[in-house]
Formats: structure tokens, sequence, C-alpha cells
């Protein structure tokens, strides 16, 4: 049970290096080439991850929309890891507890325990793999990239799996973090948690208790500071809190913790997009859709995620919440329609990450698809944190439609594609107040749909307080162009974040985007 292209992608910034530290550095590692803002830290084409989930059916769920869009990122690995509600044990017998877990709530009493809700042989990670490798001929006729199956199946990996926050052994997967974060290789790794973070405490304990005597200690420890970026939902077995944060403080965490893409999304979602978790959208789009489609998880679906499982009432309907708990379950999520939607909680960890033209992976304020790191004002002039992702939820619901019937379709002509925009000119630019400031954006689609573009500024992004008044056309059949005057009362380093949105008429109709960010100079 948890808690309720090339211009696409530019360089990440990130702080500097000390000297003495960068010096150490240098004599370490073959000098990365410089990006266009001077960054030593450049952004391939591609993000390069690595995924960690335990075998929640909400990890498993995300973990299908991950392989449908595995052509966006260098996955590194797949790597199986537990959290503060489900790990494997050792299986020597040795029992383990931890404080106010799941085991000691709701009057429950139930460990120490040798394990704690892991299926002998849990093997999701492989049988997600395996259905993709049946849908890859499909996949690949509708977007390059997608990995070889033969390739992520060679990438699955235990992390530290047997008991929940132990961080005091090596496995197979911290070491393949912890090589990463010290290869010569530019660019951040993102550190993408479903579940817990001891595999990836246990690689930044075994980098410091390998330098940490040494001379080579401070450009080590600035080196996978500036490549370690964790993206997480939440905190799940505190190692991040115990161990990672006192010792390694200069890691990038991004919270992505959303209710929208987890057990809480009833109580989040725009009603506009309430059919988004209905049985009959989730069927028709989800659920009936090949082999994937069986594999998601809904309700009443007659599964279970271990058998037995007190905690995991999701495969039951017909039944209340009263009927429910005389079996003895506990139920701390109430029952919904047969065949709707359950859950993809850690989903938003990945989600900032697509190329989709939001640009939400640069900083954590930015936003996209998996939220952002702060409130945004919703319609009706209140400030949320839930709309920070759920006002994409509807757009990314639709896409992530359109390629489930890329599994079934071997016809690129029988499906729909995103359109593609571009912006003429730099995506990040300094402007002056006073100025006037002229964008011009260019949409077209892959399937010949019309496109509806429009220009928006994303307030809740800016560090600018105000709004600028935009002036829109449309000089061509493709093109949008804004106008606008930079305020007087803007003040140098504020930002404002402007937004070309394009949504084609196919079906389902999807959408595109492309961010502009002025920074004001003077």
């Amino acid at each position: 049970m948890k808690k309720a292209a090339s211009s696409l992608r530019a360089p990440l910034k990130r702080a500097a290096i000390p000297a003495l530290a960068a010096a150490v550095l240098c004599s370490l590692t073959p000098a990365a080439p410089a990006s266009a803002d001077g960054s030593r830290w450049p952004v391939d084409d591609k993000p390069r991850v690595i995924l960690m989930h335990d075998p929640e059916l909400d990890d498993q769920n995300t973990l299908i929309r991950y392989l449908l869009y595995s052509n966006e990122f260098n996955t590194e690995a797949l790597v199986y890891s537990s959290s503060g509600v489900h790990w494997t044990g050792d299986g020597k017998g040795t029992k383990w507890f931890v404080a106010g877990r799941e085991y000691t709530r709701f009057g429950l009493n139930l460990c120490p325990c040798t394990s704690w809700r892991w299926n002998p042989g849990e093997r999701f990670i492989h049988d997600a793999v395996d259905i993709y490798q049946q849908v890859y001929p499909n996949l690949r006729k509708h977007a390059d990239g997608y990995p070889d199956p033969r390739e992520l199946k060679s990438r699955i990996l235990d992390g530290n799996i047997q008991f929940d926050g132990d961080i005091s052994a090596d496995s197979p997967g911290s070491d393949l973090v912890r090589r990463a974060l010290l290869d010569h290789r530019p660019g951040p790794v993102y550190l993408l948690t479903g579940a817990g973070q001891s595999t990836i405490a246990r690689a930044l304990k075994s980098i410091k208790d390998q330098y940490e005597n040494t001379p080579q200690w401070p450009a080590i420890y600035q080196k996978v500071s500036q490549k370690a970026i964790i993206q997480s939902f939440g905190d799940q077995d505190n190692t991040y809190a115990n161990y990672i944060k006192p010792n390694w403080p200069d890691i990038e965490f991004r919270q992505m913790s959303t209710r929208i893409w987890g057990y809480g999304a009833r109580n989040a979602v725009r009603p506009e997009d309430g059919k988004y978790l209905s049985t009959a959208w989730t069927k028709a789009n989800v659920s009936d859709v090949g082999p994937f489609g069986a594999f998601y998880r809904v309700w009443g679906d007659g599964k279970q995620m271990v058998p037995n499982d007190i905690f995991d009432h999701f495969g039951f309907s017909g039944l209340t919440t009263e009927q429910l708990r005389a079996m003895g379950y506990v139920v701390w999520t109430p029952p919904q329609e047969k065949g709707s939607w359950i859950s993809e909680g850690d989903t938003s960890i990945f989600m900032n990450l697509l190329d989709n033209g939001l640009r939400g992976y640069i900083d954590a304020s930015y936003g996209g698809w998996g939220g952002r790191s702060g409130p945004d004002v919703d319609p009706s002039g209140t400030s949320s944190t839930d709309y920070a992702s759920t006002r994409w939820f509807g757009a990314a619901q639709e896409d992530f439609a359109a390629r489930m019937k890329w599994t079934v379709t071997p016809r690129y002509s029988a499906a729909n594609h995103r359109p593609s925009v571009k912006v003429s000119g730099q995506l990040d630019r300094d402007v002056r107040r006073g100025q006037v400031v002229t964008l011009v954006g260019h949409a077209t689609d892959p399937d010949r749909d019309d496109v509806t573009t429009k220009w928006w500024q994303y307030t809740d992004a800016d560090t600018y307080p105000g709004t600028v008044s935009l002036t829109q056309s449309s000089p061509g059949r493709d093109l949008a162009k804004v106008r606008f005057r930079v305020p007087d009362d803007a003040t140098p380093g504020q930002s404002i974040h402007l937004v070309l949105q394009s949504t084609d008429d196919g079906s389902p109709a999807l959408t595109s985007y492309q961010r502009v960010v002025l920074t004001v100079k003077g």
C-alpha cells in the first residue's frame, strides 16, 4: 500500500564545480564538451535512466506505460527494488521490523516477518518485457528508437530487495548505479524510483566508503552530486532522509508524488477528465487492447499481487467495503466500478522526461506531465499542488491511448501520431524590459491531420509575478505567431514561460508543445 530531439533536449544547467574539486576531477575524467550555455553537463538526445520498482500493482501499470515510451529513454537498467511495503527477505528465516509500517497500523501487529508482500519468484518486470517483445514489431512501425527486447531483458537486475531500507550490502542494482555515477559519460543520470531508495543509497555508500579518505574524494563527491538526479515517488523506505540527504546533501532530489497518477486520482481529477478513470474509457483504450491491456491492472480483474494479501482487495468486484472487511481485508481505499482505473502511482517519476516539448526535465519548477515542484492556480483561482499535474492528465491519457493502439497496429497509417512543433530561434532567450518580442511557431502533423495551435503563458512556472498581454495570429496554415511587450515592472533575473500548444484532430487527439523561457536581463 503506497501513499495516496536535439533542439527539444536543451542542456541541463547544473551548478559549477568548485575550483579545487574541478582540478582533481579533470585528472580523473576526460573533459566533456561545453554546451551552448557553457555548462559542462550537456544532455544527450535521450535521458539516461535507471528505473526502479517494487511489485505493487501500480508499479506494474507504470512499467507498461514506461515501455511504451521507451524509445524516448536510454534505459540503463530495470531494477527490482524494495520499499516499506514490499521486501523479499533473505530466504534464511531472518525476521525484520521497522516501526510505523503498515503491518503495525489499523490495529495490526504482524511483524517482525521473514518477508513482506513479495510473491516468491516475483517476475513482473520480466513479464512486462516479455510482452514488450511481442508488441515490439508493431511499435517500431510507429516510432524510431525502441530498444531491442533482448537488450532490455539483459538489463533487468535485482536491487536491494531483501529488507526494507537495508543498505548493508551491495546488490547487482546498486553496483550498476555506482558504475553509472562514476563513469566518464557527461550529463545527468536520472535515478527513477517508484519504490524505496535503498538501492541508490547503497550505491552512494559504496562510493563514499571507497573514496572518502582519499585525495580524489572532493572531486568524486562533486562529480556524483552533479550527475545524480533522483526522481522519486516520495521516500518509501526512509533511506533518503536517513542516509542520502545527510551524506550527499548536494544531490538533487525531485519529489514526484502526485495524487492524479495514484490511488487517490478520483479526488484530484478535473471534472472534464473523469472519463479517463472510467470503465468505459479504460476498457476501450487500455485493458481490451492487446497483451499489454490484459496485463494492466484494473478494478475487479480477479488478480492479486500476492495470494491472500490482506491489503490487496482490488481484484474483487461486486463487494462492499463491509463485505471485504468481513473477509479479513484492510480496505484502505473504497471499491470502484469493475474494469475502472486503479492506479499508476509512479508514472509521474518519468513523465517530465518525455520529449513532448515542455522541457520539464530542465528544472523541477518548470513542470510538465509529471507535475511541478509547486502549486498551480486552477481555473477557479485556487492554488493547488494537485492542479500542477492534473492540468495535463487528459492530454497524457490520450497520448497513452495512442501508444496502446500502436501495439496492435502494424501499419503506420492506421494509427495517430503526435504533431511536430517547432519555434524559430532559441528556446531560452534574454530580453529587456519594454522590449517587444515576437515568437513564431510551426506545427505540422505526420498524419496530415488538422492542427489547432495556441500560445499561452505558464504563469505558475514564471518567476515574474504578473501576466503579459499576448497578441496571437496565424499568418499561415501551419504557423502560430505571438507578440507581446516585456513588462516594465519585470526585474532582472525574472523569467516568463510561454508555451505553444498544438493539438491534432486525430483519434485520439494528440498534443505537443514547445516552451520558450525568456529571462529579463535589464
